[in-house]
This record gives structure tokens, C-alpha cells and sequence, in this order.
């Protein structure tokens, strides 16, 4: 593995951790009451909380959503990273070179992309941030 730098290669930058869960606001709430961070996006699906462009916590609404049952594995765990770019669609062709794969399925293409790793973990790369 080259650790050279490429002018090529497009800027990553940690970006979040994103959770699933049922109510985003709720879990935004308690979140951002917690750790002092403001709603920096929001809809009826998903909040983000950020404060002066550090790494964020974003609360996801699935419509099935179960809670996890650690440590029982029953139900895993519900997160996923929230990668910083500048342009989507460079950032998006270069991880698809290095192995990560693209789901059909992509909620809001225009603001996130959702990639998946080679061992299948889902991941968002995001201009939000």
C-alpha cells in the first residue's frame, strides 16, 4: 500500500456517525442536550447535530427500525460513518476504484451518497460537512 500523496485522489474528511433509530428528533434531542451540539440539517427523516464544522452525530428514521439487543446479538448494532467531501461524484468514482460498491437504492444522491465497503458495511459520503 503507497502512503504517497496523489493529487488525484479527492479530500476525505470524518464527516459522522450516523444511527438508526425510530424517531430522529427524539434521539437528536437527547443527543444534542447531552453533548452541547445544535441541529445542523434536519427533515422529518433524518437530524444531523454539528457545531463549528467538528464531526457530527446523525440520527436516521427507519420505518422498521428494532431495537439493538447488545449484548444479546439477536439484534446488532445500528451506525454507520458519515465521510466529508467535496465533490460527490469524484469521491464516489474513487472509492468505487478501491473496492467499495454502490447500492441501488440512494435516499438523497444530491446530498449523500450511500457506499458500501468491501465487507459490505454501509457507509455515506456527504458535501453536508
Amino acid at each position: 500500500m503507497s502512503t504517497e500523496n496523489s493529487t488525484s485522489a479527492p479530500a476525505y474528511r470524518y464527516a459522522a456517525v450516523t444511527f438508526d433509530c425510530a424517531d430522529p428528533a427524539e434521539l437528536g434531542r437527547f443527543y444534542g442536550e447531552m453533548l452541547g451540539l445544535p441541529v445542523a440539517f434536519s427533515t422529518d427523516d433524518f437530524v444531523f447535530l454539528a457545531k463549528d464544522g467538528t464531526p457530527g452525530l446523525g440520527f436516521n428514521r427507519i420505518a422498521d427500525y428494532r431495537r439493538p439487543t447488545w449484548p444479546d446479538p439477536a439484534q446488532g448494532k445500528q451506525a454507520h460513518l458519515e465521510i466529508g467531501v467535496d465533490d460527490l461524484d469524484a469521491a464516489e468514482s474513487h472509492l468505487l476504484t478501491l473496492g467499495a460498491t454502490k447500492p441501488a437504492d440512494q435516499p438523497s444522491p444530491d446530498r449523500w451518497r450511500v457506499l458500501l465497503d468491501p465487507a459490505g458495511h454501509p457507509f455515506c459520503i456527504t458535501t453536508l460537512v
